[in-house]
C-alpha cells in the first residue's frame, strides 16, 4: 500500500468509519483505530466549544454537543490547521434551528470575532496626517479585518449578557434588523451596533466610491446641516477607532490606471 493510499484510508476511517478502509489498513486492529476515531473526534467538539463557549452556554451542552457531532459528521475539517475549522459551524447551526434564529446569529458574533483576531495587522492612518487630504476625492479604505454581521434578533443583547456574566433575555425578532460592525483596534477586537444610514455610508465607502460622493449621497437623506453632522460623526469614530487603513486621491488613482 502506498503512502497516500494509506493516508486516505486512515481519513475514511477517522471521517466516516468507513470498515472496508480499516480492513485494508489492517484486519485486526480495529481497536486501536476506534480509539483514533474518538480522539479526533474529541478534538474537533474541543474546537467548537472553545470557538463558541457563548453559544453553548445559551442552548446548554446536550443541544451544543448534538448539533457539534452533526457538525463533524457532515464537515470534515479541509484546512491544515483548526483555526478554521469552526468557520461554517453557524450555518450547521441554522439549518438545525430554524426556527430559533438567535443561535446561529450569536454564533456568528463569536467567529467574527475569533476571525478578528488572527486577521493580518495593518496600520491605521493617523489623525495627525490628514491636513493635506483632498476629501472631496479621497478614496477611503477600511481595514481587511472589518466584518458585519446582520442581525433579525436581540442577539446582540444576549451575547452581552452572557459575556458579562448576567441572565440574558428571552430571544425576540427585533422590529427593526440591526447590523453589527466588527473590527481590531490594535490587538484588541470591537463591536457595536451601527443604524441603516451608517451602514450605507460604509458601504459606499468599501465600494471604493469617493469620499465628496458619500457626503453628497447623505446630505440628499438628511439635508445639509444633519448629514454633514453625521458624515463627520462617522468618519471621526471610524478614524479614532483605527479603522482605516489608507486614504488616497481618486484622481491620481485614476491617473495612475490610464
Amino acid at each position: 500500500m502506498s503512502l497516500l493510499a494509506l493516508q486516505r484510508d486512515m481519513r475514511a476511517w477517522l471521517v466516516h468509519a468507513d470498515m472496508a478502509a480499516a480492513t485494508r489498513i489492517q484486519p485486526s486492529a480495529e481497536p486501536g483505530f476506534a480509539v483514533y476515531q474518538n480522539n479526533y473526534r474529541s478534538q474537533l467538539v474541543a474546537c467548537l466549544e472553545s470557538s463558541f463557549a457563548r453559544t453553548r452556554a445559551w442552548i446548554g451542552e446536550d443541544r451544543f454537543l448534538q448539533a457539534a457531532v452533526h457538525h463533524i459528521d457532515d464537515v470534515p475539517p479541509s484546512s491544515w490547521t483548526l483555526d478554521a475549522y469552526a468557520h461554517d459551524f453557524p450555518v450547521t447551526l441554522a439549518r438545525l434551528y430554524p426556527d430559533d434564529e438567535e443561535i446561529p446569529e450569536i454564533a456568528c458574533l463569536e467567529l467574527g470575532l475569533e476571525e478578528l483576531f488572527v486577521s493580518a495587522d495593518s496600520p491605521a492612518v493617523r489623525i495627525d496626517r490628514l491636513n493635506d487630504v483632498e476629501w472631496d476625492r479621497a478614496v477611503l479604505t477600511f481595514q481587511r479585518s472589518i466584518d458585519l454581521v446582520a442581525l433579525k434578533t436581540n442577539a446582540f443583547v444576549i451575547w452581552s449578557a452572557l459575556g458579562a456574566g448576567e441572565e440574558p433575555p428571552a430571544s425576540r425578532y427585533l422590529n427593526t434588523p440591526e447590523t453589527a460592525l466588527l473590527w481590531r483596534q490594535d490587538e484588541q477586537c470591537r463591536i457595536r451596533i451601527i443604524d441603516a444610514s451608517e451602514l450605507c455610508a460604509l458601504l459606499d465607502v468599501r465600494s471604493g466610491m469617493a469620499f465628496g460622493q458619500v457626503c453628497r449621497n447623505i446630505m440628499r437623506r438628511f439635508g445639509e446641516e444633519h448629514g454633514v453632522a453625521l458624515i463627520g460623526q462617522w468618519l471621526a469614530l471610524w478614524l479614532s477607532t483605527g479603522m482605516i487603513a489608507a486614504i488616497d486621491d481618486q484622481e491620481l488613482q485614476c491617473l495612475a490606471r490610464s
